[in-house]
């Protein structure tokens, strides 16, 4: 069962609506969509190919802009951000897991997740004790020198998943973390998202098709034709 949020919302979305123009087409992927959510909540939202998914996280992680709207994360007004605030924004707030793991081929599994931490300028030991730090806390602490095509799925996607949190990040913002995975490995990595969750209190929004995410939200809600709609549990 949710919990009821006792803190101030972490993110506030009112009345978000994008719009993609198509030579002189309107489509409108998202209609005012308006949404709370509070540090530490697991949110899933569910939803067909094409039903605005990956848009709303875009414009929630700061990767877009709503046409029309308001949107506050973590204090940052993101309609009024300019292009430079918004990617000291992503870099500072965001954690970002895709489906198919981003990971660079040529670096080993610490030197892909301390990318992050090089890029705000931490030193090279710093970031390498802190990328090792969360390589354990995803339960990969053998696994620091292999490469991404010495590894699995399942473990490439736990390094995704450390590399997103190794800047701690206000929030994870998770577009079809299991979508590349077989059954066995995609439950895996539920289960450490909800465990990550409830260890650490990391905040996660994650967009999917996996209907057994629902068992571990907090909060769920299906996108359908570009409006948000709440799930109600059982």
């Amino acid at each position: 069962m949710p919990t009821t949020p006792t803190s101030q919302a972490l993110i506030q979305a009112v009345g978000l609506k994008k719009v993609y123009k198509r030579g002189s087409e309107e489509i409108v992927a998202l209609w005012g969509i308006n949404l709370s959510i509070f540090p530490g909540e697991f949110i899933v939202i569910i939803g067909p190919s094409g039903s605005g998914k990956s848009t709303l996280l875009h414009l929630l992680g700061g990767i877009d802009r709503p046409t029309q709207g308001g949107l506050s994360v973590n204090g940052v007004d993101l309609v009024a951000a300019s292009e430079a605030a918004l990617t000291r924004f992503r870099r500072d707030n965001i954690g970002f897991i895709f489906q198919f793991y981003n990971l660079l081929p040529s670096l080993n599994a610490l030197d892909n997740v301390i990318l992050p931490l090089l890029a705000k300028g931490l030193s090279w030991k710093t970031s390498r004790t802190r990328g090792a730090a969360m390589l354990e806390q995803v339960g990969l602490s053998h696994r620091q020198k292999h490469t991404p095509g010495q590894l699995s799925g399942g473990e490439q996607q736990r390094v995704a998943i450390a590399r997103a949190m190794v800047v701690e990040p206000c929030v994870i913002l998770a577009d079809e973390p299991t979508g590349d995975l077989d059954s066995t490995s995609a439950n895996s990595i539920i289960t450490l998202m909800a465990d990550l969750k409830q260890r650490l209190g990391v905040t996660f929004i994650v967009a999917t098709h996996n209907l057994n995410l629902l068992q571990v939200a907090g909060r769920s809600y299906e996108l359908k034709d570009g409006h948000l709609i709440p799930m109600t549990s059982g």
